[in-house]
C-alpha cells in the first residue's frame, strides 16, 4: 500500500473517531440545519463552494468553526468534513467545510487564498447564517492543518486554530524523500535549492506575531510523514511571542491516532474552542 494511501485512509479514521464520540454526546441535543454547495468565490472559471451546518435552534449570533480536510493539498475534498459541520452545529456553533483549489491544478497560495476568501465571505453573509464574525475558530487536518495555521498567524483574526499534524516550517525538509518529491515540489512549485523564498513564506513559522490567534496543536509521537518536531517548533515560536498555544504530543501515534486517542483529542479541542469561542 502506498504513503499516499495509507495517510488518506488514517484521516478518514481520525474523522469515523469524531463521528463516534459526537454521536454519543449528541443524541439528545436539537438538530442542524445544513446549507450545502454554496459558492464562496470564483477563481477563473471554477466556483468555490462551502458546506455550512447551523443549530437548528436559537437566533444566534453562533460562533463559528472552520473545517480544512487534508490529503496533500492535492486530494480529498470537503465532504469529507461534513460529520464535523454536523456535529458541532448541535453543540451551538455554525459548522463550515471548505473546498480549496487542489495541486495540479493550483499551488501555493492558491490554497491560503481560497481559504482566506472562505473566510471573507462568512463574515460578509455573518447575518444569513447567524455567525458572530468576531468569533472564528478553524480546524485542519494535515494539510488542512498547515492551511489553519497559516489562517491564524497572517491576520485573517481568527480566534482559534487547532491543527492535527500539520506541516508548519518547509524549510527544514525532515520529512521522507518520496513525500517532498511528490507532494511538497508539486505543491509549492519547486525544489527548496530553486525557490527558497516561497518555502519560507509557505511557512506558518514564518509570519508568527504577537497578533497571532491561540493555537492548540496534536501530533504523534512517532509520525513518519510530519515530525513531531514541526508542532514543536512552532510552538515555541508562538510562547516566543507570547501568542497562547498548547501542544499535545500523542506518545507512540503516527499520521493519524488510534481511538482513546482520538477521543481524547476531540474533548480537549472543543474543550479549547469553547474557552476561545463562547467567552
Amino acid at each position: 500500500m502506498s504513503r499516499k494511501r495509507v495517510l488518506a485512509l488514517l484521516l478518514v479514521f481520525v474523522a469515523f473517531g469524531v463521528l463516534l464520540v459526537l454521536a454519543a454526546s449528541l443524541r439528545k441535543r436539537p438538530g442542524a440545519v445544513v446549507a450545502r454547495d454554496l459558492t464562496y468565490g470564483t477563481a477563473g472559471a471554477t466556483e468555490l463552494k462551502l458546506d455550512l451546518a447551523m443549530p437548528k435552534e436559537g437566533s444566534g449570533p453562533f460562533p463559528a468553526i472552520v473545517f480544512l480536510h487534508g490529503e496533500g493539498w492535492r486530494a480529498g475534498n470537503r465532504r469529507q468534513m461534513s460529520h464535523f459541520i454536523e456535529g458541532v452545529a448541535r453543540m451551538g456553533y455554525v459548522g463550515v467545510t471548505v473546498e480549496y483549489r487542489l495541486v495540479p491544478a493550483a499551488r501555493f497560495p492558491a490554497q491560503v487564498e481560497d481559504c482566506k476568501a472562505a473566510l471573507r465571505w462568512l463574515r460578509a453573509n455573518a447575518g444569513k447564517y447567524r455567525v458572530d464574525p468576531g468569533r472564528i475558530g478553524v480546524v485542519g487536518f494535515s494539510a488542512g492543518g498547515h492551511l489553519a495555521a497559516m489562517l491564524g498567524v497572517t491576520g485573517e483574526n481568527v480566534q482559534a486554530v487547532v491543527s492535527f499534524f500539520g506541516p508548519t516550517d518547509f524549510s527544514t525538509r525532515d520529512w521522507p524523500r518520496d513525500l517532498e518529491r511528490e507532494v511538497i515540489v508539486p505543491f509549492l512549485g519547486g525544489s527548496f535549492a530553486d525557490i527558497p523564498a516561497v518555502y519560507e513564506r509557505a511557512s506558518p513559522i514564518s509570519h508568527v506575531t504577537k497578533d497571532s490567534a491561540p493555537f492548540l496543536l496534536f501530533h504523534g509521537s512517532e509520525d513518519e510523514l510530519v515530525s513531531v518536531d514541526q508542532s514543536k517548533r512552532l510552538a515555541e515560536r508562538l510562547k516566543s511571542f507570547g501568542v497562547p498555544v498548547r501542544l499535545v504530543v500523542l506518545e507512540g501515534e503516527k499520521h493519524g491516532f488510534t481511538d482513546a486517542h482520538n477521543q481524547e483529542c476531540m474533548k480537549q479541542m472543543m474543550a479549547f474552542l469553547g474557552e476561545r469561542l463562547k467567552r
